[in-house]
């Protein structure tokens, strides 16, 4: 099998695929300029990072591969942890474990909020349509199992970020791959590897931060709006600068006051989102109720038999691999970041709660969106992406574009605020410790909501996606070095539940006392 260094079309034109006006770019404007200074670097180290290889016709990036073989690993390693505790992870979350006097900064409700906010997005609303559209209904079934094994990975990080936090006297923590790495590392002989690693994934965390988790969500946001009021007769066209100043000082507002006030907002703002895009989807399948069946069926017969779908078998499981990959980011190691801030004293409590995350971002929210599109009769219309996506459920709904304009802000909205403090942490990393150094990125990041709503910067995105990716590659060494830490504060939880040092809190009584 021959493999072709090349950038695939689905990387080098992502944003282009999903939502074509964003290579609305004039010619001679300045962002063509960036465009064309920045794309040759771009184009390099995204084909570093998404090297493919053809596989049945597909070109199967060698991340993702990286990705799901890793969370296949700690599916095993750790017993099917993400079945046999979903349980426990759902009464953690409840708060039924939780003492207000454990070191951090959030609950693990708003910890789960917080990084879910950084990868329930857009992909989950037109990356699913690609998917399907080019693998087929089948597709979503490995979409699914992907997601399931990515629960295995997010419960290994997310452990391991805790147990290596750093805690400071004021209540603030820092924790994240970067820490783990370089301490976690260090204990096993191996500090010069683990410090190399940390600054590896540090410098990508940044990149990746004001980029993809960035210029990117303000760009598509500004577009969509633009797009539903009126395209270019919009009031708002042409102004990309205003609407990008108006979003900098909201997004400004909330990150100033850093993980408990980014917390607030996020633990309200993600279920709102959540509980509109699935409830329209639940009302699409319970009025088409006589085509789940079929629809279902379509999932799983095209999943082994790939019919009519480029690639075949092939074809439908790259593409559904693909999609979890990138819409849960299992294995990235940025969701251990906001993990690392909540209240315990039990590092492999925010693991199960972690777990959780695949499951709502690509087991029920992607595969809503995919089942829509499937009973909807529009797989075959030609549309992709947001289009496709669009166009289901007004097939039910005709306001329903104004719904996910809508979406599309709050999603963007969300994932700044949470890529917002994914960058910070991985900044005072390499900086160091200190509130002027804290606003200084927070200025910078906030000036890059401006430029990315101005501006059609391709290249720019093309090349921060990659550095979101590339987290991947030091931060899961790390993992398989460090798993063993991991199950050995698996065994340590659980002993002490049993010997009664770990028990439900009552919480009734609590109330008492505070009243």
């Amino acid at each position: 099998m021959s493999c072709q260094y090349k950038l695939p079309a689905w990387a080098a034109g992502i944003t282009a695929t999903i939502f074509p006006f964003t290579a609305m770019a004039q010619e001679g404007s300045l962002d063509q300029r960036i465009n064309e200074t920045v794309a040759p670097i771009s184009n390099v180290i995204a084909g570093a990072i998404f090297y493919s290889v053809p596989i049945a016709g597909n070109d199967f990036p060698l991340i993702v591969g990286w990705l799901v073989i890793a969370a296949a690993i700690f599916t095993l390693y750790f017993g099917f942890v993400q079945f046999r505790k979903f349980g426990h992870a759902i009464a953690l979350v409840k708060g039924d474990y939780s003492h207000p006097d454990d070191a951090g900064e959030v609950s693990h409700f708003q910890a789960l909020a917080t990084a879910l906010s950084g990868t329930v997005g857009l992909g989950n609303i037109a990356g699913v349509a690609v998917a399907v559209s080019i693998g087929g209904p089948g597709a979503t079934f490995w979409m699914i199992l992907a997601g399931l094994m990515g629960m295995a990975s997010k419960f290994t990080e997310c452990t391991l970020g805790v147990k290596y936090r750093n805690e400071y006297p004021d209540g603030r923590v820092s924790g994240g791959p970067m820490y783990y790495l370089s301490k976690g590392l260090a204990e096993k002989g191996k500090p010069g590897l683990g410090k190399a690693l940390a600054i590896l994934f540090s410098i990508c965390c940044i990149g990746g931060a004001v980029g993809g988790g960035n210029m990117f969500q303000a760009n598509q946001a500004f577009q969509q709006v633009v797009n539903v009021t009126g395209g270019e007769n919009s009031f708002l066209a042409g102004s990309g600068w205003l609407f990008g100043l108006i979003m900098a000082v909201i997004v400004g507002s909330v990150i100033i006051g850093g993980i408990k006030s980014i917390a607030k907002v996020t633990e309200k703002i993600v279920p709102f989102m959540a509980v509109i895009y699935v409830t329209a989807g639940l009302v699409i399948i319970i009025s088409n109720i006589g085509m789940v069946g079929q629809a279902f069926s379509d999932i799983f017969v095209g999943a082994f038999t790939g019919a009519g779908v480029a690639g075949g078998v092939v074809g439908a499981l790259i593409q559904g691999f693909k999609r979890a990959a990138f819409s849960n980011e299992a294995g990235i190691g940025s969701a251990a970041i906001a993990h690392s801030a909540v209240r315990t004293k039990e590092p492999v409590t925010e693991g199960y709660v972690a777990l959780l995350e695949p499951f709502i971002d690509t087991v029920v929210i992607c595969t809503m969106t995919a089942l829509v599109i499937t009973i909807s009769g529009e797989l075959n219309s030609g549309l992709t992406g947001v289009e496709l996506t669009s166009a289901a459920f007004a097939s039910a709904f005709t306001w329903f574009p104004l719904v996910l304009a809508l979406a599309v802000v709050l999603f963007a909205f969300s994932t700044m605020l949470s890529w917002s403090y994914y960058g910070l942490k991985a900044w005072t990393y390499l900086v160091g410790e200190g509130k002027g150094k804290e606003i200084i990125f927070k200025l910078f990041f906030c000036l890059c909501v401006i430029v990315g709503a101005s501006m059609s910067l391709g290249p720019v995105i093309d090349f921060s996606d990659s550095m979101i990716f590339a987290m991947a590659i030091p931060n899961v060494i790390g993992l398989y070095l460090l798993m063993s830490v991991v199950r050995g504060e698996v065994n340590q939880y659980w002993a002490k539940i049993e010997r009664g040092e770990i028990r439900k809190v009552d919480k009734s009584a609590t109330a008492e006392a505070e009243t």
